[in-house]
């Protein structure tokens, strides 16, 4: 079946247009530290991309809905937003490549396995909430990341279907999500995965300023 013209994009934020995966991932540490759970920093870091549904039970066994859970995840939504928040900056470039899509006449839209209040905070720190067209978080799905749940949410709410869209992502959980829902990935390797773990995407990129630079000839060229 031949692909429909592009219309949108759906990009996940964390790791992809915001260098934060690390902030996320220390402030789920002390999180886990401050209730004595002794979990390894690294094992935290490599689910960072998968929402608090996810990254609760496989870590700790704790469901986040749980009243357990909801303590842990309000503790970890202070510890990042007080602390790590005012220190984050987008990656080089990103700013452009979003006014780029959008001068291509395409249709942007998050698509991240992070909660509603941590997105907002996020793209109003780099500048970037006006140029989206939707916010798609956590709170629109019921699974998150690997889970097709957020991108089939996007789907819906942009009234398109899936060979219309593109995710830009940087983690394997992003490939794997978007893939279940029908949809094609560019990768960024700037939120720390390597080319291997990035596998299943139709191109992998540094980052938003090394797309930039290869606009022309990348998926998004419409």
């Amino acid at each position: 079946m031949t692909s429909l013209p592009l219309k949108a994009v759906l990009l996940d934020v964390d790791g992809t247009l915001i260098d934060s995966n690390d902030a996320h991932a220390q402030s789920w540490k002390e999180t886990f530290d401050h209730f004595d759970y002794p979990i390894p920093y690294e094992r935290i870091r490599n689910r960072i991309g998968k929402g608090g549904d996810k990254l609760l039970p496989e870590l700790i066994g704790v469901e986040l809905e749980s009243a357990r859970g909801k303590e842990l995840s309000q503790f970890r939504n202070k510890v990042f937003q007080n602390y790590y928040l005012p220190r984050l900056r987008a990656f080089p470039e990103t700013l452009d490549l979003l006014r780029k899509m959008r001068e291509g006449n395409l249709r942007l839209a998050t698509a991240t396995s992070g909660n509603r209040e941590d997105l907002t905070a996020l793209l109003q720190q780099i500048g970037a909430l006006e140029l989206f067209d939707f916010l798609i978080s956590s709170e629109d799905a019921e699974n998150s990341k690997p889970d097709p749940d957020i991108l089939k949410a996007a789907v819906n709410k942009l009234g398109l279907h899936p060979s219309e869209l593109l995710m830009i992502g940087d983690t394997p959980y992003d490939i794997e999500a978007a893939t279940r829902a029908g949809i094609r990935t560019i990768a960024f390797k700037c939120g720390g995965r390597s080319a291997e773990e990035l596998q299943g995407a139709a191109r992998i990129y540094q980052g938003p300023s090394d797309l930039l630079r290869h606009y022309d000839d990348s998926p998004l060229a419409v």
